[in-house]
Order: structure tokens, then sequence, then C-alpha cells
């Protein structure tokens, strides 16, 4: 029997943060040492961060990454560490794991597919390492083999798939199982979105069972560099059976799997197989490297997962902690001193404030007192405050209600009682009178009143971006990022003020729709997160129709009715965006769905939709960053890209709207039982 003590790690990196990488590293390090770990597996790109961008063509920043390895190396000592870092090989930078045994370099491997979809632009930087490829790195510290190399370290053989090399069909892991590896490590940089972590499981697990091996998948964590949300999730398998898994969207800076895999039994099992059929290849490019592993005793293997995972509301408890992680590494790695939100009474503006405050309760709940002052060393924290949720949460958040005319008392009712119930300082700006002064000053410019008949659109923008002032100075006065409370849904349409309520820093909300948001408040008001308390002041939230409260009350405004149920908006969406249909399509798509609206209204808002999206790229464009939660997100800068200036579609709503017109359409109606 021979046991292998092994560990994937998951850290929580800044890109180029160089001593906070290494302070990092370190600690996994010493945590693996600590359990009795000899083989570590570190994230991708875990040196420099994922999230360099073009940075990553800075000779000083490849250079700087080199540095830091070998300065790494002692650390290594009686180890087996991959770690991550860009490298520049004769003309082009590839992005390689490196194989440190027992404090010395014993080479580099190339990821062979890059990630170049989605929020992915690994080949704007890297170029792809070719199978089967293998040369020398010649540096001036030493030389060492580059590629597509295996490693025999003292007669166990590890190799590598790099994040993007497991997500295709035909990953290296089938390669390397001919030519007999036993430990199989992922390093990895992937994103959180709903569901992902299934299929990633998946493959740690099936890998593990096909090749032969012990697998070890090892992923950054939190809020690396703005956008992206990591969630960790390490995974130890092995023969096809899940060892250990990690935390998933925790708060501490390291977290790992550990477990014991059994080499030799992975060995027999493939020799059993009579469909494993092993290279004997001489220039198979095995790099041996002599090494005595430690003797180990058969031993249990840790819990898996975390308690929250096991329910029916996991999705639920993604978002809230994904976004909660979100907003707290951004807080503490821009070394801001809280957020603020202009808090209308509503949904979005509710939410951010939740947000904001579950990230303090998870925080203080999982890092203790001591580890949140630590976190934010520029606070200057006491320890009461720090472990005080309501205390942190006074000290991090401050909200404003600024009230027109036109707004009512369930709105100022509503936005009062989330801001007391979550611990906000909460503040009323009194802003009708600069709505007034401003109106009166254009009115005398232009000679002519002002009136909702005529002039509509621009005094609803007007009291949106009256209030901007006032909540950035609070912001500024606070030191603070101010939170824009928009959602998805208002960003596909344009249906928010530029300069008004899209003012702010950061949008937490920029990638979810309206109507899961308004079923995720409901749910924090009757159940909450795991290990929290409900939050029953939303009661005031979600008794309410959606409504921007910008026209006179007499108008009856909601969201709803201005745009179209905000159902069938994020169903159009879908279809339209998502998955690129055209008009005529859409409807055929989404008729099905709503059998309780007309399908001339179903039209109508087809029309609408498409109309509002084409002329709203330049608002996408400027919206403030948020974070990716899944396939839907419409920020043109990580995802979704469209152009500024287009035919609108033109052609398209023409054929829509003629449609209905003809026979064609009634035989449609027909059919489909309309």
């Amino acid at each position: 029997m021979k046991l292998v003590k092994v560990a994937a790690a998951c850290l929580n990196q800044i890109p180029f943060a160089w001593d906070h990488n290494l302070a990092n590293i370190r600690a996994a390090l010493a945590a693996a040492r600590a359990q009795g770990v000899t083989v570590v597996c570190l994230p991708e790109l875990c040196i420099t961060g994922y999230g360099c961008e073009d940075a990553f063509f800075a000779p000083g920043l490849q250079a700087q990454a080199f540095a830091c390895l070998q300065e790494l190396l002692p650390d290594t000592r009686g180890l087996v560490v991959s770690f991550g870092l860009p490298l520049y090989h004769e003309k082009a930078l590839y992005n390689v794991a490196a194989l440190v045994v027992d404090g010395a370099i014993a080479g580099f491997v190339g990821k062979r597919f890059l990630a170049g979809d989605g929020i992915h632009y690994e080949p704007r930087w890297f170029k792809e390492w070719p199978a089967g490829e293998r040369d020398v790195l010649e540096h001036d510290s030493g030389k060492w083999p580059i590629g597509d190399v295996l490693f025999d370290v003292g007669d166990v053989r590890i190799g590598f798939e790099i994040c993007e090399d497991a997500w295709v069909a035909n990953r290296p892991g089938s390669d390397l199982a001919l030519r007999g590896v036993d430990l199989l490590l992922n390093p990895s940089a992937s994103h959180f979105a709903f569901g992902k972590f299934a299929v990633r499981q998946r493959f740690v697990v099936e890998g593990s069972r096909a090749f032969g091996v012990g697998y070890l998948y090892a992923n950054l964590l939190g809020n690396e560099a703005g956008r992206v949300v990591y969630d960790g999730g390490a995974m130890v398998a092995s023969g096809g059976e899940l060892l250990a898994r990690g935390r998933r969207l925790g708060f501490a800076p390291v977290e790992l799997a550990v477990a014991m895999v059994d080499v030799e039994s992975n060995r027999r099992e493939q020799a059993r197989r009579g469909s494993h059929r092993p290279r004997h290849d001489s220039e198979s490019g095995v790099v041996e490297i002599p090494f005595a592993w430690p003797t180990h005793r058969p031993g249990a293997h840790p819990a898996i997962g975390t308690s929250w995972e096991d329910g029916r509301d996991v999705r639920h408890e993604e978002f809230g902690r994904a976004v909660a992680l979100g907003l707290w590494d951004y807080l503490r790695k821009s070394r801001a001193r809280g957020y603020v939100v202009s808090i209308s009474g509503g949904a979005d503006s509710a939410a951010c404030a939740v947000l904001v405050r579950v990230a303090v309760d998870l925080a203080i709940a999982e890092l203790g007192a001591a580890g949140v002052a630590a976190a934010l060393p520029h606070l200057g924290l006491d320890l009461a405050t720090a472990g005080d949720p309501v205390a942190l949460t006074r000290q991090l958040l401050a909200c404003a209600y600024q009230p027109t005319a036109n707004s009512g008392e369930v709105t100022r009712t509503a936005a009062r009682e989330v801001a007391t119930a979550v611990g906000a300082e909460f503040h009323l700006f009194e802003v009708d009178a600069l709505f007034r002064g401003y109106c009166s000053t254009v009115e005398a410019a232009v000679g002519r009143p002002l009136t909702w008949e005529r002039d509509d659109v621009a005094l609803q923008n007007i009291q949106a971006r009256v209030r901007a002032p006032s909540i950035w100075l609070l912001a500024n006065l606070r030191g603070a990022i101010l939170l824009t409370t928009s959602n998805r849904s208002e960003a596909a349409v344009g249906y928010a003020t530029m300069d008004g309520d899209t003012s702010g820093g950061l949008a937490p909300l920029g990638g979810i729709d309206k109507t899961y948001l308004r079923v995720w408040l409901r749910w924090m008001e009757a159940t909450g997160l795991a290990g929290l308390a409900p939050i029953a002041a939303l009661r005031f939230i979600n008794a309410q129709q959606p409504t921007a409260e910008l026209r006179p009350p007499g108008a009856a405004q909601t969201d709803e009715k201005d745009l179209m149920p905000y159902d069938v908006l994020e169903a159009i969406e879908d279809e339209a965006i998502r998955d690129k249909r055209m008009p005529l399509e859409v409807l055929d798509e989404v008729a099905p769905q709503f059998p309780q609206h007309a399908l001339a209204d179903l039209v109508v808002w087809i029309d609408r939709f498409f109309r509002m999206w084409c002329q709203n790229q330049w608002k996408r464009e400027r919206f403030a960053p948020g974070f990716h939660l899944d396939d839907k997100n419409l920020d043109p800068r990580s995802w979704c890209r469209f152009p500024i200036l287009s035919g609108g579609f033109a052609r398209e709503l023409a054929a829509l709207r003629a449609f209905t017109t003809t026979p064609a359409f009634a035989a449609w109606v027909a059919e489909r039982g309309r």
C-alpha cells in the first residue's frame, strides 16, 4: 500500500499584490505541513493573481513572478508543490504550472487549452502549449524542462490539467493516463456561477475514475480583481470517489481540502481494466526526480462540503453568499471605509443594504472579531466593534432616503425600517427644493413652464439626478463606496437615469434580474441564510409593487406599467440576448410561456424590448462594475458585447409587426390554441 497525503488549496489573491499573495501561499503550505501533507496543489496563476489583464505583458511583472517563485522555494522543503505563474519563453507568454520538489524547481507544464469565452480573455495574453511538445527553459538561475511534461517523483507520477484543460472533450488527462500518471493536479481559476460547482465536481470525480488517479482540484477564492467572484471549493477525488471537499464562498484567505490517496489501489484498478492500453514510449516526456515519500497509515477523511449546500434553497444561499463575499473583498481590497446606499424604499436599494449586513454577519461568524479587525486594518477597529454585527454595520453602512413631493409615506417607512433593521446609519435628505430649483432655472432659460404632459421624461430624470450630489457627498465624507442599486433587468432596457440612480462605484445587483431579486427578498424575510436570522422588516418592501416614484402620485406609476411584467421582460431578454434570437423567433418561444397574456401585448412588449435594448447600450457601457453570477450577464466589458450604434433591428421588428396582420398569424395562433 502506497499512501500519499495531499491537499488542494484555495487562496484569496489580488493581482500583482506580491506580499499579500506570497503570505497566503506560505500560510497554505504551513497549514498543509502541519497536517502531514506532502503534495500541495495551489490555484492557477496564484503568484501573480489571475486578473492581471494586460499587465501580464509587462516584462517587469513576468520577472517579479519568477523571482517570487524562487523566493518560495525554501518553504517547500520536504513537500511537492505546484505554483501557477505566467512564463515568457521563446517570444511567447504561457500560463504555466511549476512543480517544485523539496525546494527545487522540477519543471513547468504549459496550459494546453485557453479559456477565451465569456468573461475569459486568456488568448489575448497567453499562447496554448501544443500537445506532445517539450523544450528547455533557460534562465539566469538554471535550466528546466517545459511543456507537455510528466513528473516521476520518487516513483509517483504527477501530471497536470490546468483549469480549462479539464473542461474540453480531449482533456490532457486521457493521454496522461496512458503515460502512467498517478496524481493529476488541476490548478484553476474557475469563477462562481449558479449551478457551476456541480459540473466541476463531476469532472473531478469522473476524471479520477476514468484515469485511475488521485485528482487534486485547487481554485481561487473571493473577489480577486473587482468583477469576478471565485467560490473556492477545493476537491480531492480518487478512483471515482470524492474524498475531501473544502468550503465554498468562505471569508478566510486560505482554505484546504486534505485527503489520503492510495496510489497502489488506483494502479491495481487500472491494471484490471481491459480497456487500459498504456503507452511504452521512451520519449514520453517523463522527468524523473528522486524523492523519499513519508509513510502513512490509513485514516478517516474529513467531512465534505458545507451545511448550507444540503438544503433546498441552494440558489438563494449562493446568491447571498457570493455577493456578500464580493462586497467584503471589494471593501477590504479597495481600503474604502464602508458603503453608502441611496435607499428608496424599494427592492433594489433594500437588497443592497441587506447584502452589506450579510457580509458583516458572515465575516464575523467565520473570522471572529480578531479576524475581522485584521482583515480591515485601515479602519483601526477595536475588538468590541469588530465582533458586534450591529456596531460594525453602523460603521460600514450609511443609507439616505431622498424624497421629493412625488415620494410617498409607504416608501419612506420602508426605507427607514430596513435601514434600522440591518443596523445602518440612516439619514433623511429632503431634495424637493433642489428639484424645484433646477426646474425654475431651466424654465427661466427656455421661456416656458415645464409640464408633465410635455416634459415627462425630463422631469423624471431630473428628480433622479438631483439625488446624486448629496449621496455622493455623504459617500465622500465617509470615505465610502457609493453602491449603484440598478439591477440587470433595468440595464437591459435602460430603465434607469444615467448620473441619477446609476450613480455609484459598484453595482452589486448588476448581474441579477428583478424577478429573482424579489423572490430572494421574500425568502430573506421568511427564512434567511443558514445560520442567520431572517429580516422581518423586509415585509415593508415585499408588500409593494416596484415603482420609480418619479411621477405625481395621481399617475400611480409602477415599473411594470412603464415597461412590461418583469417575468416577461426577463424571458424576452433570455431569448433575444442570451440565445441571440430575432423578434419573430422570440415571439415563438415566449408565447407558450405566458398564456395569460394576449399575443398582441407580447408583440408590443417584444418590440419595446428590442428598441430599448438598442437605444440604451451606451448606458450599459457606463454602468458601475457588477459581479458576474451567471451566463445572463449584460456587462459589455466582461461578457455581453453589443454596438452602441446599430440598425436597431428595424427590419426584423417591421417583420414582427407585419406578421400580426397576415393570415399566417391567425393560423399560428390557432396552432397554439390561443
